[in-house]
């Protein structure tokens, strides 16, 4: 998010455009946490991981009265037009605000968990799938050492992209996903595929979410079923979501910001900026919100052939 921050307010900048930064975004908007950037504010920040402008939860944004505060203190500070940076729930609300106060606003995808329809990725996600790459390298010394099962929990409560392409990365032997509803017979496809041909230990990713039970819900499941198993659980939460970016993320992040700008200044609004196909691309807030962004059955079959 910082990468996309700087490259707003320099595109900003450049174009002759006062640029100011909403701290704690909706809820900061609503309470005027507001101060005018300069090139100064977004220097030595493309490396730091998290958010300057910081993020908080704001309930007062879905009622009406709480926009409405909002849309008088934009006035206040003269702002015309709005970027934002989050996901379903940061596009939603700029959806709804968009249409209640014909306000221009451009959307930029920041989620690790890659779900937003009319981009090929979003901004974060390949720091976050770095990370979880990076710790099963780590813990997958511990399974071999002790012959263990691990189920390794990651972030992706209504999407397996984090969990699939995490497991291809590391090596995992199989990736528990909400998009693939696992069945028994599954399961116990799994553990034989895994720990067939001399394998003495395996290493499995699980997605948050509620259809797959999570780590714990998986894990509780074999130790009933398949006691014999030395099962261990690991649950990532919120590392995945620290770290200096990636270059892939920062490049994105800087692209997408700058297009934002480019956006304004073709009169595009209640647009998300998207990438597909490495080209630049204007998402209608009402696609990227509501159409669900497919898993690629493709890269299931890849796990598959590679874990055996």
């Amino acid at each position: 998010m910082n990468a996309a921050i700087r490259a707003v307010t320099r595109s900003a900048i450049f174009n002759n455009i006062k640029v100011k930064g909403i701290y704690r975004g909706y809820k900061g908007l609503i309470t005027g946490e507001i101060t005018e950037f300069k090139t100064s504010n977004v220097s030595n920040i493309i490396q730091r991981g998290g958010t300057i402008l910081k993020t908080a939860r704001c309930m007062e944004f879905k009622t009406p009265e709480g926009r409405q505060q909002a849309y008088k203190k934009l006035q206040e500070e003269g702002i015309d037009s709005l970027i934002t940076i989050g996901g379903d729930g940061t596009l939603t609300g700029a959806r709804i605000f968009a249409q209640e106060f014909n306000f221009p606003i451009v959307g930029l995808p920041g989620t690790i968990d890659n779900d937003l329809f009319g981009t090929d990725v979003t901004i974060g996600y390949d720091t976050a799938l770095n990370t979880i790459m990076e710790c099963v390298d780590k813990i997958r010394d511990t399974a071999s050492s002790h012959e263990r099962l691990f189920f390794i929990e990651v972030m992706g409560r209504d999407a397996g992209f984090l969990a699939l392409n995490g497991a291809i990365a590391s090596g995992a032997e199989a990736a528990i996903i909400p998009e693939i509803y696992l069945e028994k017979d599954q399961l116990a496809e799994m553990i034989e595929t895994g720990f067939r041909k001399s394998k003495n230990s395996s290493i499995v990713l699980v997605a948050e979410s509620e259809v797959t039970g999570g780590a714990i819900g998986v894990a509780e499941r074999v130790k009933k079923e398949y006691p014999q198993f030395d099962v261990r659980v690991s649950i990532l939460g919120h590392l995945q979501r620290g770290g200096s970016p990636t270059a892939q993320d920062r490049i994105l992040a800087t692209r997408m910001g700058v297009a934002a700008i480019d956006a304004l200044l073709e009169d595009q609004r209640n647009v998300m900026i998207g990438i597909q196909n490495d080209q630049i691309v204007y998402v209608p807030f009402s696609k990227a919100i509501k159409n669900d962004k497919l898993v690629n059955h493709d890269l299931i079959r890849t796990l598959q052939v590679a874990s055996i």
